[in-house]
């Protein structure tokens, strides 16, 4: 049995969502499956050791993914002719992309549908390729891979995809979160607030990510409650963002607001456990990640009550409305006042809760999809 997985997604060392979702997945499917012949299509820049086995190779992509129209004519035009010559039972797309114009099986991870519903917050030419595509991958895949019910739910009815041949997934977590010692906090706190407590957000500036109200929310926070707390912003800048650069150039407590950045993993793991809550009430979202690494690092969660964190967040956050700065405001406020010993109580069901969550889990669940798709 042979099959190909297209993750080209991995072109860069600096990793996204479903950057990480493609390590933790497919290594795991290919080290649990040595009988079958895996064959990676890889970005000419990839230098990994994530598909380090003995049963799988390395194809570099030419040419390299850096247009849309590079991905027509790769998807289109070169792919479909390496996918003949490979001949594989099967083609796992790790980014959703797929060939139109081959016949091999072909399996898409779509993890959410947010270029549809908000347009807007993407660049022109990304916007017209992925509406245009994406509809039709997901009516030419054998089966489709998601990781969400949201998720699922929302291509079902956007696309008119039969729900039987959509198989949910999940996420996991990220092993390198831990609840980190006191001593430890205290000296992170040193580093990113100045040693003062702080709400902290992690994700790429993306306007979809909501962080103009969150950053209003804060304001009003600060003002509301004359605290010394922080907000300590990590991700990528994108600064074409423009309420997100209006509202913190306008702040009044811009001192109090610490962007810093892309962060390692390393530094990631101390910054979110260091954080006194983690706030993330992004617009839409497929999965949302940072909550359930919020839970492993036992660190209380203010979500965004939208899209698909619910499912994830269940009973272990407190919620608002991402698009009322009131209902952000009295969420961070909440947390604050802490009555009734309201944070220990988030972290303790934040516990129970992940175990819901493991790349072990995804990985036999993505497994299962792909078998389906096989028989």
């Amino acid at each position: 049995m042979k099959i190909v997985v297209n993750c080209w997604v991995l072109r860069s060392k600096q990793l996204d969502g479903i950057g990480y979702f493609t390590i933790n997945t497919l290594p795991r499917i290919i080290k649990n499956n040595p009988e079958v012949s895996f064959v990676l299509l890889c970005d000419k820049n990839f230098t990994e050791p994530y598909f380090d086995f003995k049963n799988a190779s390395i194809k570099k992509v030419f040419p390299p993914y850096r247009h849309p129209v590079l991905y027509v004519l790769y998807m289109e035009f070169i792919l479909p002719f390496v996918l003949w010559k490979l001949k594989p039972d099967l083609f796992l797309s790790a980014e959703g992309f797929l060939s139109l114009a081959s016949s091999c099986k072909q399996v898409p991870v779509i993890y959410d549908l947010n270029f549809e519903h908000y347009p807007e917050n993407l660049a022109l030419k990304n916007r017209l390729h992925y509406r245009f595509f994406f509809k039709r991958f997901a009516r030419k895949a054998t089966r489709i891979a998601t990781i969400s019910e949201y998720s699922k739910a929302d291509i079902v009815s956007t696309y008119k995809i039969d729900p039987d041949r959509i198989d949910m997934v999940s996420c996991g977590i990220n092993s390198n979160f831990y609840v980190l010692p006191e001593e430890k906090k205290l000296a992170v706190r040193e580093k990113y607030s100045n040693g003062q407590p702080y709400f902290f957000f992690v994700g790429s500036m993306h306007p979809r990510k909501n962080m103009h109200r969150l950053l209003q929310a804060f304001n009003q926070f600060k003002a509301g409650t004359g605290s010394s707390f922080k907000l300590v912003v990590a991700g990528k800048m994108l600064w074409d963002n423009e309420a997100m650069v209006a509202t913190y150039e306008t702040s009044p407590y811009k001192q109090d607001i610490n962007f810093v950045g892309r962060l390692s993993d390393e530094e990631l793991k101390e910054a979110l456990g260091a954080a006194y809550a983690l706030s993330f009430v992004p617009v839409f979202e497929g999965f949302g990640l940072p909550i359930v690494e919020a839970f492993e690092a036992g660190v209380p969660v203010l979500a965004a009550r939208a899209t698909s964190l619910p499912e994830v967040a269940g009973d272990a956050a407190v919620y608002a409305d991402p698009f009322d700065v009131d209902s952000i405001t009295r969420g961070l406020i909440r947390l604050y006042e802490n009555k009734d010993d309201l944070c220990a109580q988030l972290v303790k069901k934040g516990f129970e809760r992940k175990q819901l969550f493991s790349w072990d889990k995804t990985a036999n669940l993505l497994w299962d999809c792909m078998q389906k798709a096989m028989q």
